[in-house]
């Protein structure tokens, strides 16, 4: 059994390249990055949905996705190396590949009402017809569907008749087929297009899931239209409030006859339609960036528990640009359908929104959409996770919330490698594959220096010295390893025989630098003398090195990573290499030292694991299997030595927590046994056989700190330990809730207190304080500005707090003040009988002010007799 436990996964994005990239069937929905698919389900027990497979087995871009119709747990993927796989989707198992498609199959599809068959096209055709298992598989060519003028953008079989398809081209035109019928080739064409050359191509094709002949087509410059695919006319053309307006993607809503879904291609404007009105019955703007896909699942989860959620956008990211759509005036021949919208965007977020409730179930901004290379803890700040990505972005996450926060401009061709600055300096060095290096400063967002000494060469790692703040080292293709200061000023040029892949600075001498290079030989450099020459040059593996890294509690002991799947120590000291880690079966990317157990390394590969070695004697503590692909970088959390982040070409970043492996460590700490046996020195440490000691700076300082206290002490290292040894998210609010019911003083508490697990007596006072907030909107002549929530919506919002925390008379009075009386006195009765006739007596006195015959009910029921009369007396003169 495992004992790396993963505790935080990073999902990627979505891509903007390819069209049929999200796919929904019943209760899940998938969507791809570059190289993975992930597929999310409703878990119906605590009625949310949560990712449930990363499925990576394609080597190159994925191009298409399709559910099967008939069979939930099927599920076909094609991509840019001609290859077509079909998975079992429960069991996150290839059933069968095709891996010659002859063409990149760019648009793909279960053929609905047939066997076990996909079919898939590119560019003009034809269409391939793959049928997966019995009497007639293989593949076949449809007899009709190829020759086509003009490139197929994507095609759709219909839902009920048996063997009709329709094909949607980049000239915007149509080309229909179905069987004992003519084929209709290029035909439909926007009329705008007629007799020109001009191209508007198709974006969007569905058939009407409540006829036989009818489809929606969108095209992206001549927005929609509903076509009779029988009689070849078009029967409605749909009209925008803006000229502006192109859409990108369309669906219907299953459970609401005749009414669908259009995304933007510019922003992210979801407009909703019924076939029976030309123009929107409904706009909201959910994101700046425009859509890219759009799916409406059948079967939308039920409404959760008022109870389950006091807050509004539970999971909207930090960084979402999600604004609370504007009140409009309702069309009242329509109501806003019941039903979940798979949205993804542009900018590869993806987000699940509630139509009926016009909110986000979950919003999932900045994802990256490609390999992740590498990944770094900031160093003053170690809940800030830097990734450097294919997509040409760097990312910083903030791992308590798994939310990006910060993202670098982009436009960058690949990021290899990142490397933070010391300190508090808020800056990261990026290396390129084409673009050279460069710093960026992440708070004003823009790049601030550019280095390009290496040319047009790719950079594949970049190294920000952290003795001495001023210097940075580059790898790169053209065999050089510069060192240079951050204003630019060129301090070494160490020449080597071959690329450089790798570099790490010394940790305990600030002159000392080690490479790894393609002639298979790992270096040290010695920045203090003016010799180009390496002091030390180690040879031993058989294919190039990669990464190289120092350890940071032995002196003179590094590591290296090569492509024969080795990783090697080596002993500066002894110029010896001291032993060979073998196990991986392919190229070894990610190597880690921890920071706290000299013994310990950890190493990624493109075998798609993770091993966790014992460099005393060799041997693998555990392996990993987590990642659908290669593993690219590791990096260990600077306050918590026994949490590490790794990212892949699954496009994931993933949390692990190494603590399992030192358990006896553990239960020393919990024993409250002398520091002997939990904190020792290197030497005893790495003593064949002997347990685990802590010997790096978060323990020492635990200690030192412990040892200054004369009171408390067995609390307060118990409380340390376990933040150091513990994964980020929760362990210190944890102690801050021990120290509560112990009765500590609550201005001690801390400010990010508010935001974890909370003492009843304070999750009353801020629950209230909030709604209390919200209320006070009602005094404010402007309210909250534009794009701020209405009055009204606060106002429900503070009435909810209220009822939620048993206010009951609160909820009462905002309800009166909203004007939602029934809902005021369904539940006044809970303050008392006294007050509910008092209600009751008010909401009369109101329908007589407004000569209202529903005032008599209220009369009877609480016995007002002379107020009756009276209203009656009135009536009648």
């Amino acid at each position: 059994m495992s004992q790396v436990k993963q505790v935080g996964l990073l999902a990627a994005g979505c891509q903007p390249w390819n069209k049929d990239v999200c796919a929904a069937s019943g209760d899940r929905f998938a969507y791809c990055a570059t190289l993975a698919i992930y597929v999310y389900q409703l878990d119906h027990r605590y009625n949310e949905f949560k990712l449930r497979a990363i499925m990576s087995e394609h080597k190159k871009t994925i191009t298409a996705i399709s559910w099967c119709p008939h069979n939930p747990d099927m599920f076909a993927s094609a991509s840019a190396d001609n290859l077509v796989i079909i998975w079992n989707v429960a069991e996150q198992k290839v059933v069968a590949r095709l891996d010659s498609t002859k063409g990149m199959p760019a648009s793909l599809s279960w053929c609905w009402n047939s066997a076990d068959a996909v079919a898939f096209v590119s560019h003009r055709g034809p269409l391939y017809i793959w049928t997966i298992s019995g009497p007639d598989c293989g593949v076949a060519v449809h007899k009709d569907a190829h020759s086509f003028l003009s490139d197929i953008c994507l095609f759709r079989w219909h839902p009920k008749k048996k063997g009709k398809v329709v094909f949607g081209h980049t000239d915007g035109s149509l080309s229909i087929f179905q069987p004992g019928c003519k084929s209709q080739k290029h035909v439909l064409r926007p009329e705008s297009l007629e007799g020109t050359d001009e191209e508007d191509p198709v974006t969007a094709l569905e058939w009407d899931p409540l006829s036989t002949d009818y489809l929606l087509v969108a095209n992206l410059h001549n927005g929609i239209r509903l076509v009779d695919s029988d009689s070849l006319t078009c029967i409605t053309t749909f009209s925008f409030p803006s000229a502006a307006a192109s859409v990108q993607c369309l669906a219907w809503v299953p459970s609401a006859p005749g009414m669908f879904i259009t995304g933007d291609s510019q922003v992210g404007v979801l407009r909703v339609w019924n076939v029976s009105k030309t123009t929107p019955i409904d706009n909201f703007k959910l994101k700046k960036t425009g859509f890219h896909a759009l799916h409406v699942l059948n079967s939308p989860p039920k409404k959760k528990i008022l109870a389950h959620s006091p807050t509004k956008n539970h999971h909207t990211s930090s960084t979402s640009e999600a604004v609370p759509p504007p009140t409009l005036t309702q069309n009242q021949a329509f109501s806003l359908p019941p039903g979940h919208a798979v949205c993804c965007f542009m900018d590869g977020g993806v987000g699940l929104y509630d139509m009926g409730a016009k909110k986000w179930d979950f919003l999932r901004d900045l994802g990256h959409i490609e390999t992740i290379f590498d990944c770094k803890f900031k160093p003053d700040d170690p809940n800030l996770l830097a990734t450097a990505s294919f997509d040409g972005t760097i990312k910083v996450w903030d791992i308590n919330t798994l939310t990006a926060v910060y993202t670098s401009p982009g436009n960058e061709g690949v990021i290899y490698s990142l490397s933070w600055a010391p300190g508090d300096l808020n800056c990261i060095a990026g290396a390129t594959s084409r673009n050279g290096g460069f710093i960026w400063d992440v708070k004003k967002g823009k790049m601030i220096t550019r280095f390009n000494e290496h040319g047009k060469n790719g950079i594949f790692c970049i190294s920000w010295s952290h003795k001495d703040s001023k210097r940075i080292a580059t790898c790169s293709g053209d065999g050089f390893c510069i060192i240079r200061t951050i204003d630019g000023k060129v301090l070494h040029r160490y020449k080597h025989p071959a690329a450089v892949f790798g570099c790490d600075w010394s940790q305990n001498n600030k002159d000392m630098i080690a490479t790894g290079c393609e002639d298979k030989n790992v270096r040290v450099y010695y920045l203090a003398t003016s010799s180009d020459q390496p002091l030390k040059v180690f040879t031993g593996h058989t294919a190039k090195v990669f990464h190289v890294r120092w350890s940071p509690l032995r002196e003179g002991i590094l590591c290296s990573g090569s492509d024969d799947g080795t990783v090697r120590i080596w002993d500066y000291t002894q110029d010896a290499c001291i032993n060979v880690l073998s196990g991986h079966s392919a190229p070894v990317r990610g190597l880690m030292w921890n920071t706290e157990i000299p013994y310990l390394l950890i190493s990624g590969s493109w075998d798609y694991t993770i091993r966790v070695w014992d460099t005393r004697d060799g041997t693998c503590l555990d392996t990993v299997y987590d990642h659908g692909a290669d593993v690219y970088g590791l990096t260990c959390h600077p306050n918590r030595p026994f949490t590490m982040a790794s990212c892949s070409r699954d496009s994931t970043v993933r949390l692990w927590s190494l603590t399992p492996l030192i358990s006896p460590l553990q239960i020393n700490i919990l024993a409250d046994r002398p520091w002997e046996e939990i904190i020792g020195n290197t030497d005893r440490a790495m003593e064949s056989g002997a347990p685990p000691l802590l010997c790096g700076k978060v323990s020492r300082d635990i200690k030192q700190e412990v040892d200054k206290l004369s009171s408390n002490l067995r609390g307060k290292k118990l409380r340390w330990f376990s933040e150091c040894l513990s994964p980020p998210g929760g362990s210190k609010n944890l102690w801050d809730l021990v120290a509560v019911l112990k009765g500590q003083d609550d201005s001690l508490l801390p400010q990010n207190y508010c935001k974890g697990i909370m003492h009843m007596k304070h999750l009353v006072r801020f629950k209230t304080s909030k709604a209390q907030e919200l209320t006070t909107v009602k005094m404010s002549k402007f309210g909250g500005g534009i794009g701020a929530p209405s009055k009204e919506e606060r106002l429900k919002e503070a009435a909810e707090i209220h009822l939620r925390l048993g206010q009951i008379q609160r909820y009462c009075e905002l309800m009166v003040e909203l004007g939602e009386w029934d809902k005021a006195l369904s539940v006044a009765p809970g303050v008392s009988m006294k007050y509910w006739k008092k209600l009751m007596q008010r909401r009369a006195s109101q329908l007589i002010e407004e000569e209202n015959d529903d005032v008599i009910p209220y009369c009877i029921a609480t016995g007002d007799v002379k107020k009756r009369v009276t209203f009656l007396h009135l009536e009648d003169s």
